[in-house]
């Protein structure tokens, strides 16, 4: 690959270093001089162990959870942090509970004498988050409910009095794509966000609303564009689904949580004598109600229920300032991913390596150059590696659940995930650009570095809400997750998208996202820099990071903050 680039940290005036071998601690002189340089070799290195198939993808539950667990804590013990757990450990357990769905079971619609059969993974994939050895569907009556969102600051029911308690409904995924009166061939921007996916376009809150409606299943149809990825994503969700372990079991949930194809999907509106396209046009409306559709489903998905203890690894730099170093920043990553599963192209071992192999190796290279500042920040920094990202940021949920230190003192949360392995951009995207003043700070920082800031170049996609930094800013905590850009140095107009939507495609959740010849970690390194500098400035300010006027969280935080600090 091309040489990457080792950036010097100029925030504050400091000194750059060069940087010793992987896990070394740094020498008493690189104290007192100043930081190390990121090196992305080292990251490099990092991933190239994470991502090696030793590793076996990274699954929780699995040998490769205990080598990564084993490996992350390791790395922060010998680049001198200290355990971040107040117990005096490297890790906060999480407890999960795994279900996997035995053998192939078919999905069954049937209308009076006709019926049609899906497939198990070709055609459907269905779970539950019930703790139990068997759910099922029987003869349930199926109810199309448009884009199933209850938004009533947009003025916007797809319910309208629907009694779905037993009954399953059948909801499109994203949001609804309101036109813009003033020009139609745009979205409304100020209606779900107009191109951007908000919350209510993702499959988390599908489901969701179906437990709170009482259905006793909830098929969502998965269309590519909206959804952000291909349908051979959620064929991967056939292996074994984790969940955090509750008391309740679940039981609140539906019964039945599933995905069907597109192409499936039309042959059930066939099946029921409707049209799928022209109800599509008609859920982007207000006054859209929900359709019986005259069809049931059927389904039983028999179950293997594990218990298991995974692990969040963390590890803290204390801050200098004793007045302060009980205020925290937090910057999040996750190192699992899907271990072994269905083979592609002959290969089962999902490596993950730019999801997130990347994103761990960086977070541990961002702790080693906290460790070589002169003197620690004024607050305190907490390097979060989360498990169960991939099964719906369950890692994140737990500690925003269950945090080590309080989140009324928590400033904000930065998250890594996916780093850039393409080279140096001029601009740097930011998901959820213009929500609050960590805005601002990363501006700055990218200014320092010669590059401006972008909102993020594919707002349909929800990444905003698909990532472990979401936990925190639904809890109420300012939190962003920036990275990377489309504007590549050295390359034609174009080319940042094309990589990106080639990714998705060929590499997202698939065995092939492992280390390739060619990567360039320059940008990655750059990029660090870059959330090195802002969490320096966040650490020494006066002020704390807030919510911008109108962010959907901003109240949230406002009445945590009520009370004394």
């Amino acid at each position: 690959m091309r040489r990457p680039v080792a950036l010097a940290l100029s925030l504050l005036g400091l000194i750059a270093l060069g940087v010793s071998s992987p896990g070394a601690p740094p020498s008493p002189q690189e104290r007192e001089a100043g930081p190390a340089s990121i090196d992305g070799r080292l990251v490099l290195e990092h991933v190239k162990v994470l991502a090696s198939d030793e590793f076996e993808g990274r699954a929780p539950g699995t040998k490769g959870e205990t080598l990564s667990v084993g490996y992350i804590s390791e790395q922060l013990r010998k680049i001198g942090l200290q355990p971040g757990n107040p117990d005096g450990t490297w890790v906060q357990n999480v407890p999960l509970v795994g279900l996997t769905v035995q053998a192939s079971p078919t999905l069954v619609f049937r209308k009076g004498d006709a019926v049609r059969k899906l497939a198990w993974r070709e055609d459907y994939v269905a779970r539950t988050r019930r703790v139990a050895e068997r759910v099922s569907l029987g003869e349930s009556e199926l109810v199309f409910v448009g884009y199933g969102v209850q938004a009533p600051e947009f003025d916007w029911d797809d319910y309208k009095g629907v009694d779905l308690k037993g009954k399953t409904m059948v909801v499109l995924v994203g949001d609804p794509p309101v036109p813009d009166p003033a020009r139609p061939d745009q979205l409304d921007p100020h209606v779900f966000g107009g191109k951007a996916m908000t919350y209510y376009g993702r499959w988390t809150y599908k489901y969701e609303m179906g437990a709170k409606m009482g259905a006793a299943g909830v098929l969502i149809v998965h269309e590519t564009g909206p959804a952000g990825y291909p349908f051979a994503v959620v064929q991967g969700m056939a292996a074994e689904q984790f969940d955090l372990e509750r008391t309740d079991g679940n039981m609140g949930r539906s019964a039945v949580e599933g995905w069907i194809s597109l192409e499936q999907a039309k042959a059930l509106f066939v099946m029921a004598g409707r049209d799928f396209d022209a109800l599509e046009k008609l859920a982007v409306s207000r006054e859209f109600r929900p359709v019986t559709l005259g069809v049931t489903a059927s389904v039983s998905l028999a179950n293997t229920v594990r218990k298991i203890q995974s692990a969040n690894v963390v590890g803290r730099l204390e801050g200098g300032d004793a007045a302060l170093r009980n205020e925290w920043l937090i910057y999040t990553t996750h190192w699992d991913h899907f271990g072994i599963g269905a083979p592609v192209n002959g290969d089962r071992i999902y490596r993950g390596a730019i999801d997130n192999a990347s994103g761990v190796g960086g977070l541990i290279e961002l702790a080693r150059a906290f460790t070589r500042l002169p003197s620690p920040p004024r607050r305190s920094i907490l390097f979060l590696f989360v498990t169960a990202e991939e099964q719906g940021l369950l890692g994140s949920s737990y500690y925003a659940e269950h945090p080590l230190y309080p989140l009324a003192r928590t400033l904000a949360v930065m998250n890594l995930d996916g780093l850039n392995v393409h080279g140096r951009t001029r601009d740097l995207s930011i998901v959820g650009l213009g929500l609050s003043s960590l805005d601002d700070s990363m501006q700055r920082a990218a200014a320092i570095q010669g590059r401006v800031v972008t909102p993020d170049p594919m707002p349909e996609k929800g990444s905003y809400y698909r990532s472990d930094h979401f936990p925190f800013a639904q809890k109420g905590v300012p939190a962003i997750h920036a990275g990377g850009g489309i504007d590549y140095v050295g390359e034609p107009p174009g080319y940042g998208r094309r990589i990106r939507e080639e990714y998705i495609a060929n590499d997202y959740h698939k065995p092939s996202d492992r280390v390739k010849p060619g990567w360039d970690l320059g940008g990655a390194v750059e990029d660090l820099d870059l959330y090195l500098r802002v969490g320096l400035e966040i650490a020494q300010a006066s002020t704390w990071p807030v919510w911008k006027p109108g962010a959907e969280f901003k109240s949230r935080r406002d009445e945590m903050l009520k009370s004394p600090r």
